[in-house]
């Protein structure tokens, strides 16, 4: 393929990406939340495992993700059905959290694993979301040509990782912000159970739209 041509095409995914990502969502709210209630290097994992995400959705749509739903859309339903039921625990877990005191001053092995966790829920959140594959693999076929070289998708999936890399954490960055961190510290826990009820509502409408 002509260099212009692979050029046009990284410009037209890395726009469409672009305006998909700063679109405020699910990710969104979890990296913000984290920022706001627990710092940021929780944060900065959260926006770590969004982006591999990111890229595994990315991977998945270009090798033919839509392909196999559509042979067997029961998987795209086991996939609404498990991704709604992660984010409606996530949300009873969030309220439930909200109702316990903050710890003062945890141990430096309590600040490793919650690093990882927090990694663990940015993956899992962005996982969740069985719209992805469908909106990539939309978004591939509107920009890719026919029998595009795995170069090309490749090439793809890199800008949709690194657009993601830049701004999540730059969401970590500014909700961690002492100017943010001093006010919402005192409502945390108010913060923590407004995310909690909509991840949960979110989860329920995943679970059970049509």
């Amino acid at each position: 393929m002509p260099l212009h041509q692979e050029l046009s095409v990284f410009g037209a995914v890395a726009t469409l990406w672009v305006v998909a990502t700063i679109l405020p969502g699910l990710d969104f709210l979890m990296v913000a939340r984290l920022a706001m209630t627990r710092g940021r290097i929780p944060a900065l994992f959260a926006a770590f495992g969004v982006s591999i995400g990111v890229a595994l959705w990315g991977l998945a749509g270009f090798f033919g993700i839509s392909f196999l739903f559509a042979a067997s859309p029961w998987l795209f339903f086991l996939l609404r059905i498990a991704g709604g039921g992660y984010l409606l625990w996530l949300g009873i877990k969030l309220i439930i959290a909200s109702c316990k005191p903050a710890p003062v001053s945890p141990s430096l092995p309590a600040k490793l694993t919650h690093s990882k966790h927090a990694f663990r829920t940015g993956l899992l959140t962005n996982l969740a979301n069985p719209k992805a594959p469908i909106f990539v693999s939309s978004l591939f076929a509107a920009t890719l040509p026919q029998h595009a070289p795995t170069s090309l998708g490749l090439g793809c999936v890199s800008i949709m990782f690194v657009i993601a890399l830049i701004w999540f954490p730059m969401v970590a960055l500014l909700f961690s912000h002492r100017y943010f961190s001093d006010f919402l510290t005192r409502n945390a826990k108010y913060i923590d159970r407004i995310a909690g009820v909509a991840f949960a509502l979110l989860g329920i409408r995943m679970a059970t739209e049509s």
